[in-house]
């Protein structure tokens, strides 16, 4: 009998595994965005995402990579089809967004070597999505359960890798890192009123917090050597 080939997990991408923040990108037209990711890189977020319920962002999306290629990892979001994913790595998405645990979206990601970030929120669905080989499973929407439910997770599931996104706050952020949360994703409490005249002083102060709580919440890494 024939072994099943060993399962190619997509790797996160450097920018993200460097600063583990993902600023969720929405607003009115996708021809928002740039001076909105110009204040996140200038505060250290280097991970975008761009959400398909903006319109235009598909369009938009190869205008910022040639923008901004150089400094941000760009990745497309709000993905709940597997056309629309293909769509977007087409177009040059870093890596791929679901809120919900959509199979063929990760099998596609997989195919194509794109790091995968599908939603879903109980054990069963987190579960699924990470056999499938997602880079890590996001949990959505996270502030309904906590950070205490990555060590409930963890128990059964040793290695799932989980980036929490739904209802974080700025001040959530450290709970999370230290609960072992791959990276974290935020929306509305970074963004603010970024897409509505907002001050761009203010997000990247707001994004230099964010980075600085990680930064402090992440574990110190071994003394070389402590492994031998």
């Amino acid at each position: 009998m024939t072994s099943p080939a060993p399962l190619q997990r997509p790797a996160a991408g450097q920018a993200l595994l460097r600063n583990p923040v993902i600023a969720v990108l929405r607003a009115g037209h996708a021809d928002q965005y740039a001076p909105v990711i110009d204040a996140l890189l200038a505060g250290g977020v280097t991970s975008i995402e761009l959400t398909l319920s903006t319109p235009g962002a598909l369009e938009e999306l190869p205008r910022l990579l040639e923008r901004f290629g150089t400094e941000a990892e760009i990745g497309v979001g709000t993905v709940t089809r597997v056309q629309q994913a293909r769509r977007a790595i087409d177009a040059g998405a870093a890596y791929i967004v679901t809120p919900v645990m959509d199979l063929p979206t990760v099998g596609l990601c997989v195919e194509r070597g794109i790091p995968v970030y599908p939603g879903g929120l109980t054990p069963t669905e987190l579960l699924a999505g990470w056999n499938a080989g997602a880079t890590a499973v996001k949990l959505f929407p996270a502030s309904t359960v906590g950070p205490g439910y990555i060590g409930q997770l963890r128990g059964p599931f040793p290695d799932i890798a989980v980036i929490p996104s739904g209802g974080i706050g700025i001040a959530d952020v450290p709970g999370w890192i230290e609960a072992g949360a791959l990276a974290v994703s935020l929306g509305g409490p970074l963004l603010r009123d970024a897409f509505a005249g907002g001050s761009p002083a203010g997000l990247v102060q707001r994004a230099r917090e964010v980075v600085e709580l990680v930064a402090r919440s992440r574990p110190a890494p071994a003394p070389r050597g402590a492994e031998e």
